[in-house]
């Protein structure tokens, strides 16, 4: 396929640099313009990537509209922002990647996701881990029923630093692990509860951050949490736990499922062996239960650098207009409600919070 599409990547930092390396690099893409609010940033990246003097290099958003052909654009700002660059980007006529959450509010979510249909337009949410081969091979171990019953699962996401101003750690952390146990599971929570710490950016510390945060921080009086506990409960019964924080040195990226036939573990720190299936059952003797059959089985992954897929995800479907299948627009809106309904429990000192069916709805509506 010989056809080339315009892109244009706002925000250059952390993340962001990555999305340009990627789309520099692909094959079918023509890097257009780079938007940062930090010149020294679009000096850094001019640098550091040999861009060409055509790549247009601005501070203001607004001067992507004066660039001809400009197909899509990748959004790598904060979370705050998502909700008017990604409107302002579908009403220009733009698909858009997103990083994650699409935005803070579910109804804002389920609008630009109507946005783009209405417009024919591709909305693809940077939901990374869903693109990983662990995650993808892991979903098939799962699905295929090689862990027998499942009994429960378990997720820690520590590091220490970075710790944003614009969200707690629930919101920048929990929905890697969200997602992945969702598409394990091939289903989504039902119930969910939260309880947190608050040590660094209590309340008081809130008043100077207020221009920028705006109404996230209305929904957190407490402050923005640095430690988190979840418990969310799937439909079947299923139950899993996650363990969140970005104040601890201790830096740990582990996910698994218990099933009654051996666990399934996610270890991103683990280079050599991420993916590990772990077999191991109880043979009942008496009134004693034996473990059996133990057996530690490394799974092979495909190669490939999972940022890098989604980018040509996103890619395809803005040459097939076909919405991706693995994280749609939609598909982002599921997550933030499941997160805005742990805010709720979080606020509510972990009371339990129950979620609705109501985007899956409004998503076949519109089949």
């Amino acid at each position: 396929m010989t056809n080339k599409i315009n892109i244009a990547v706002i925000g250059v930092g952390r993340w962001g640099v990555h999305l340009l390396r990627n789309f520099l690099a692909h094959p079918q893409v023509n890097v257009v313009a780079v938007v940062d609010p930090h010149p020294e940033r679009l000096a850094a990246v001019k640098q550091q990537f040999n861009l060409d003097e055509n790549v247009l290099l601005t501070t203001q958003w607004q001067d992507l509209k004066t660039v001809p052909g400009l197909t899509g654009v990748a959004i790598a700002t904060p979370a705050t922002t998502h909700y008017a660059l990604i409107k302002d980007a579908l009403q220009q006529g733009y698909h858009v990647l997103a990083e994650k959450p699409l935005t803070l509010n579910p109804a804002e979510c389920r609008e630009l996701c109507h946005l783009a249909e209405q417009h024919h337009l591709i909305l693809t949410v940077d939901h990374t881990y869903l693109f990983h081969p662990a995650v993808e091979q892991g979903k098939t171990v799962v699905q295929a029923g090689k862990l027998g019953d499942l009994r429960y699962g378990y997720a820690t996401r520590t590091h220490l630093g970075p710790v944003r101003q614009d969200v707690d750690a629930l919101w920048d952390l929990a929905i890697h692990d969200i997602a992945i146990f969702n598409a394990w599971l091939g289903q989504t929570p039902v119930k969910v509860q939260a309880t947190g710490t608050v040590w660094l950016q209590g309340a008081g510390e809130q008043g100077s951050r207020e221009a920028e945060v705006g109404s996230y921080t209305d929904s957190v009086p407490q402050g923005l949490a640095d430690l988190v506990w979840l418990t969310l409960t799937y439909p079947d019964g299923f139950q899993a736990y996650i363990h969140l924080c970005w104040l601890n040195s201790d830096k740990q990226r582990r996910l698994g499922i218990v099933g009654s036939l051996g666990s399934l573990i996610f270890d991103e720190m683990s280079i050599s062996s991420p993916l590990t299936l772990l077999h191991g059952e109880f043979e009942q003797q008496g009134n004693q239960f034996i473990p059996v059959n133990q057996k530690q089985v490394v799974l092979e992954l495909e190669p490939g650098e999972p940022l890098g897929r989604v980018c040509s995800s996103f890619v395809v479907s803005i040459l097939n207009n076909t919405p991706s299948e693995i994280s749609s627009g939609w598909v982002g809106t599921e997550l933030v409600e499941i997160l805005a309904a742990l805010t709720l429990s979080l606020n509510q000192g972990g009371k339990p919070v129950f979620l609705s069916d109501r985007i899956v709805k409004e998503q076949k509506s519109q089949e």
